[in-house]
């Protein structure tokens, strides 16, 4: 009897053993330039794996994907994986400067970059020590012809199960990303434990999700899901539009889609409704989804909209909506395999009715943060992962979202909730998103103030903004109503969805 981690490549499991089971000429991806059968995606996977080692690049070492959401990504992604080396799934919407921080703080030692991102990425290629290799993908780049010169087998490397098989960068919703190793075992514990028992996904599927592959909630919706069950996942590499999701929709028929609260609402407010025909659920996560819009996105498309929760450093959703059992407004009880917590400021744990903060505990947890002792420390302690979410918790084991940690803030000695005062403005016919965050007044005391992005920015006036304060008394209580209104045309947020309030309070 052993404890030592069994050898175990996550690549035999999501890639090579759909040839076996006999889906060679199933399509795996699609993008709108082409498809990529599993057959396919075995051979190029393998291919991009020669690759890395033709190019020096050694196991444990690191590359990064600056990739937009084409067939492309799935070949780097797992290319490196079969190798031992380590793919950093990076945000396709960073400034040149974070670009730098993120290069500089891994060491990636190639980067992999779409061509028409190169041009954010130029100014600071030639000054990145670790940096050897450039590798641009699409147009004239040249790496598919790199990829083709290479042979189409390959011997997977003999990685463990508890090794470090990919990094991602936290979305940085309070400060800069920091860089969250995960291993080999995590991304199909992900589908074991809610992909498969919570969505009910087969391999007649076809998975569409508008969270890109670069982050937590895309890589699981849009790669990892599909392939666990032998799946078709339709990728979608612009920006995902409200007339461009219901295209893709209407072309593709997905039998589930993957969203952000912020969407959810634009598509809503865009007065479409043909999802397609075939689906049979949508998931929501990034940032808590208002019952507003779920009920609205119910009544329009006829489709339930399954809200749940999960983090970069717990790679999935671990806290969901049911299908048939939706409580709108909520995210949901915990997915079994996974342990929840709400505890106070010194760990001491809640009851139900008290606002804690989060903390879950289950096997798709993060190694820690790359280079970053202190925080891993607050945040991975012991079997616990700190969430940094404020949470409450009904008797039969709902919990409502009362926002981030550094967000919540006292009235009177009462504790409000940003996100519960951002609803109550939400479900205002005027609204389309608000952003709610402390600022004092005349005496130095802390009081709501909050920013509203207008369906009609023509009907800001003051007789609104009166309405609105009185709206929010009404919905939520006497206390909590802002007292300031100021419109925007959006709101800061990351790439996920989520609102960057420390922005707003700047």
């Amino acid at each position: 009897m052993t404890d030592d981690p069994c050898q175990y490549n996550a690549a035999a499991d999501m890639i090579d053993r759909h040839l076996a089971e006999g889906r060679g000429g199933k399509t795996a991806f699609i993008d709108p330039a082409r498809g990529l059968t599993y057959g396919e995606l075995v051979r190029e996977t393998n291919q991009a794996a020669n690759l890395l080692g033709s190019l020096g690049i050694r196991r444990e070492e690191r590359v990064a994907c600056i990739l937009l959401d084409t067939c492309d990504y799935p070949v780097i992604f797992w290319g490196a994986i079969k190798a031992g080396v380590v793919p950093i799934a990076l945000n396709t919407l960073l400034t040149t400067e974070q670009y730098r921080y993120i290069l500089e703080d891994s060491r990636a030692r190639a980067l992999f970059v779409s061509k028409p991102l190169q041009p954010v990425l130029q100014p600071i290629l030639e000054c990145l020590p670790h940096l050897d290799h450039v590798i641009v993908v699409g147009g004239d780049g040249g790496y598919a012809a790199q990829r083709a010169e290479q042979p189409d087998t390959f011997a997977l490397a003999d990685t463990v199960a508890d090794e470090v098989a990919f990094w991602l960068y936290s979305s940085g919703s309070t400060g800069m990303p920091k860089g969250t190793k995960h291993l080999h075992t995590s991304m199909m514990e992900t589908c074991r434990l809610y992909a498969k028992p919570v969505l009910g996904i087969g391999e007649a599927d076809v998975f569409f999700s508008a969270a890109k592959l670069f982050f937590a909630y895309g890589l699981g919706n849009g790669m990892s899901f599909p392939l666990s069950v032998g799946g078709t996942a339709v990728l979608w590499p612009e920006r995902p539009t409200p007339d461009a999701m219901f295209t893709q929709m209407q072309q593709h028929k997905p039998t589930l889609f993957f969203g952000v609260p912020t969407l959810y609402a634009a598509m809503l407010a865009s007065g479409q409704s043909d999802t397609g025909g075939n689906l049979r659920a949508c998931i929501s996560a990034g940032e808590a989804l208002p019952q507003e819009i779920g009920k609205a996105w119910e009544k329009r498309c006829g489709v339930e909209i399954l809200d749940g929760i999960g983090s970069t450093e717990m790679l999935h959703i671990f806290l969901s909506n049911r299908p048939g059992a939706v409580r709108y407004g909520t995210s949901g009880n915990a997915i079994p395999g996974y342990e929840l917590r709400l505890v106070d400021d010194d760990g001491t744990d809640l009851g139900d009715g008290e606002i804690g903060e989060l903390v879950v505990r289950g096997p798709t947890a993060a190694e820690g943060y790359w280079n970053q002792r202190q925080k891993t420390r607050l945040t991975f302690r012991g079997e616990w992962t700190h969430t940094g979410d404020k949470y409450i918790r009904s008797a039969d084991g709902y919990y409502t979202y009362q926002g981030r940690t550094d967000d919540m803030f006292k009235v009177s000695g009462i504790w409000v909730s940003p996100f519960e005062v951002e609803s109550a403005l939400i479900s205002h016919a005027a609204v389309l998103e608000a952003a709610v965050v402390p600022a004092e007044d005349g005496d130095g005391l802390l009081k709501p103030k909050a920013f509203v992005v207008l369906k009609d920015p023509a009907a800001a006036t003051d007789d609104l903004f009166e309405e609105l304060k009185a709206h929010v008394q009404n919905s939520v209580g006497p206390w909590k109503y802002p007292r300031w209104v100021a419109v925007a045309d959006e709101l800061p947020k990351t790439a996920t969805g989520k609102i960057q309030r420390f922005k707003l309070r700047d």
